[in-house]
């Protein structure tokens, strides 16, 4: 064997080769060198006696040495990563459980201190109205202590009957058996008289005429607890200013309750929480205190404003949501309009004094998310259907119970004029309610609105 390099592969110009052979092994020695080299000869199919390349692979082998020692490197160095991986993830779980002991010990410490005595004397709660979520906090009352008496006053004879004789609501709960003592009625006097608290349940629409019937049986210092959502239409007030009025007494003790709650998950004991808000903060407390249970959470708040303006408009944001789900507009526009309704709530709550952080928080968001996106919703249920293409008066007459964002819309608008606020989304719900613009025409319009900055 010659001892020079190997020559060159080379073809032949007359015909290239077809095919190659397995090739055929060579050592070599280089000059000068004790090590060998491994030289591959390949021929032609056509001419197998025609050597066509030589194939040194030393270099291969002693990649594959190279890699395989890499290998063993980078297999060291997982093994290694995976164990700082789990001691990480060993030390991760230790300060979280540390931290949920903390929060543990917290929650403890601060229920051992708190206060039952408002519980404790309270002997009797009167409901006015005996819809579903009224039905629903007089069981939730009722359920507090068995000696506490809760009287619900009622228009319907036939509820009043089927509540004091069989502990059903038939119109709203035929299906939920109240507490025994809840007790029903129709007379104004009975109800009211030496009632603690008084939970207000009554439709906003309909709250001034029926305050202004009562009035006289209303104690000055009676709590008054409002459940109403909405804004009076023609006035805009809202229940913080309906119920002093009505009663003619501007200082009448007054709470909002709101947050995101049906009714029918309150009568099912599901998990829940709310908010009260009063611009006296001990009554907050008290009227916390009187509801809080181990079922439904009570946080204080003192901005009534923004409380009462986010818990009446979120109504007519969901009945703009269940447009957007009726015309099968998906899931980006759907995301879009409520980010954009309730930005446009935002805008006007806090033009109004509303705190920022009342918005955002569980009777803002909380309840703007609950009415928007779950079928529960009496509101979102009308926009599915106006969506669909159904007439609103057809809508509204088919349901037993009402749906504040209908009414409350043009009252919404009014109020935003008022406050020189721009609020697209809710002036288009405004305006198909009107039946002046169309739900698809409402759409076009609204994403042919200027392109401009988020605020």
């Amino acid at each position: 064997m010659s001892s020079s390099a190997p020559p060159a592969a080379s073809f032949p110009t007359s015909q290239p080769p077809r095919l190659f052979t397995y090739p055929i092994s060579h050592s070599f020695h280089p000059p000068h060198s004790n090590n060998f080299r491994h030289i591959h000869t390949l021929h032609s199919v056509s001419n197998p006696n025609t050597p066509i390349a030589h194939i040194d692979t030393t270099n291969n082998e002693n990649n594959l040495v190279n890699s395989t020692t890499e290998s063993i490197a980078l297999e060291q160095q997982v093994e290694e990563d995976e164990e700082e991986s789990r001691r990480g993830n060993k030390e991760q779980r230790r300060v979280v459980k540390i931290a949920w002991e903390k929060l543990v010990r917290w929650s403890r410490s601060l229920r051992s201190k708190a206060k039952t005595d408002v519980l404790e004397r309270t002997k009797k709660v009167v409901v006015l109205g005996g819809g579903s979520f009224g039905t629903a906090m007089a069981a939730h009352v009722a359920g507090r202590k068995v000696q506490l008496e809760v009287n619900m006053l009622v228009r319907d004879p036939k509820i009043c009957q089927s509540i004091n004789e069989k502990h059903f609501n038939c119109k709203y709960f035929p299906e939920y058996k109240l507490p025994e003592n809840v007790i029903a009625t129709t007379d104004a006097k009975t109800a009211l008289l030496g009632a603690d608290f008084c939970l207000h349940a009554v439709p906003v629409q309909f709250s001034s005429l029926f305050l202004e019937g009562v009035a006289d049986y209303v104690d000055p210092g009676l709590p008054f607890i409002s459940l109403s959502k909405g804004l009076e239409l023609n006035t805009f007030r809202v229940m913080s200013q309906i119920i002093p009025q009505a009663l003619k007494n501007p200082r009448q003790p007054y709470i909002v309750l709101s947050g995101p709650s049906f009714a029918s998950e309150l009568m099912n004991k599901l998990p829940t929480a709310m908010v009260v808000a009063s611009k006296d903060k001990k009554l907050a407390n008290e009227v916390q205190q009187l509801l809080a249970s181990k079922n439904l959470r009570i946080s204080t708040s003192s901005d009534v404003t923004g409380v009462e303006i986010a818990g009446a408009l979120k109504n007519v944001l969901a009945i703009a949501a269940g447009i957007v789900e009726g015309m099968n507009l998906g899931n980006n526009s759907m995301a879009a309009l409520v980010a954009q309704g309730c930005s446009e709530i935002r805008w006007l709550a806090t033009k109004m004094g509303a705190k920022s952080t009342t918005i955002t928080g569980l009777s803002g968001t909380g309840d703007i998310m609950l009415t928007c996106f779950v079928n529960l919703s009496r509101n979102r249920t009308v926009g599915v259907r106006l969506g669909s293409g159904e007439r609103l008066d057809d809508i509204l007459s088919s349901m037993n119970q009402v749906a504040e964002g209908v009414s409350t819309a043009g009252a919404v608008i009014a109020l935003a004029q008022k406050y020189n606020v721009k609020m697209p989304v809710l002036t288009a719900v405004a305006r198909i309610i009107d039946n002046e613009l169309t739900p698809q025409k409402a759409v076009l319009e609204l994403m042919n609105l200027p392109q401009v900055e988020e605020v």
